[in-house]
């Protein structure tokens, strides 16, 4: 590894910048990226357990899991696959954390739920419901300050927003009512942990955004979520 080198400034020794300062970074960057869509993944498995209530996509995801007999986790993968075909027309590039989010969190999300016993209780389900709000929430924040790219449904919804010149919020009202209507009408969940969700995560994701930011190559500040817009909340 190379060592800072000293040069003068002023006839006082300086000591340059570190060459491992940007790998600190970036591996700090990884372990922020994978940590962030495994716990995303194990945060939803633990909504799905609760049986309270989804998230939009996830009630997607459970009600074709239903009606093919496919694991939700693998369905996860397949639409993550599927949602990812359609940047191409609309011109969006995948970064590692795009590509990484297809597999991971759906790996993480079937091997909780084979982990989690039955939870028949309220006093069960209730907990584990606001424990996937809350955990989610910092899944949110890990994934995407370490700015490896968005998720392909938060692609989808930018590449839309970028092509019609609509507005962020209408395309990701429209994508997510559809994507619910059409879970529900399949069997999805939707109950008071969709909505808690809903009007949660928000607020949450925007603590531990600020929490897990990472400092910018370029400067003493933090930089979140990179070339992202940084009014949109980038899920998985």
């Amino acid at each position: 590894m190379c060592q800072a080198t000293a040069t003068t400034q002023g006839g006082n020794p300086v000591s340059a910048p570190s060459a491992s300062a940007p790998d600190r970074r970036l591996g700090r960057r990884l372990v922020q990226l994978y940590a962030g869509l495994a716990l995303y993944g194990a945060s939803s498995a633990l909504l799905v357990a609760a049986g309270l209530g989804l998230e939009p996509w996830n009630v997607l995801h459970q009600g074709l899991a239903e009606l093919t007999g496919l694991s939700i986790g693998v369905v996860s993968i397949i639409v993550g696959a599927a949602v990812l075909l359609l940047w191409i027309p609309l011109r969006q590039r995948p970064g590692l954390g795009t590509v990484s989010n297809v597999f991971v969190v759906g790996l993480a999300m079937d091997g909780t739920l084979a982990l989690l016993p039955d939870a028949r209780s309220l006093v069960v389900r209730v907990p584990l419901l606001l424990a996937g709000i809350v955990l989610n929430g910092v899944a949110t924040g890990l994934y995407i300050t370490a700015r490896f790219g968005p998720g392909p449904r938060d692609g989808l919804m930018t590449g839309l927003h970028r092509r019609t010149g609509r507005s962020i919020r209408l395309m990701r009202t429209v994508i997510e009512v559809a994507v619910v209507a059409t879970g529900f009408a399949l069997g999805g969940t939707i109950g008071v942990g969709t909505v808690l969700y809903a009007v949660s995560i928000g607020p949450l994701a925007q603590l531990f955004l600020r929490m897990f930011a990472v400092p910018s190559a370029s400067a003493g500040g933090t930089v979140v979520a990179g070339a992202t817009p940084e009014r949109v909340i980038l899920r998985p």
